[in-house]
């Protein structure tokens, strides 16, 4: 039986942390960033965990 292959694109969206939690970049940061307040720029350039809906499908994304 062959080795699973882990999703590509999974493994350079997603870490996870020492306590086994997956991190996360937040989106709408790239561009059209006039109209985004500091505050709101400031908070988007921040990490954060998957919802814990999504773990499963995200662990299962990078093999784990």
């Amino acid at each position: 039986m062959p080795k699973m292959k882990s999703n590509s694109g999974a493994k350079k969206r997603f870490k996870t942390t020492g306590s086994g939690k997956i991190k996360r970049k937040k989106a709408f940061k790239r561009h059209i960033l006039t109209k985004k307040s500091s505050k709101t720029k400031r908070q988007l350039g921040q990490s954060t965990l998957v919802a814990t809906a999504d773990v499963p499908r995200v662990k299962q994304l990078l093999s784990q």
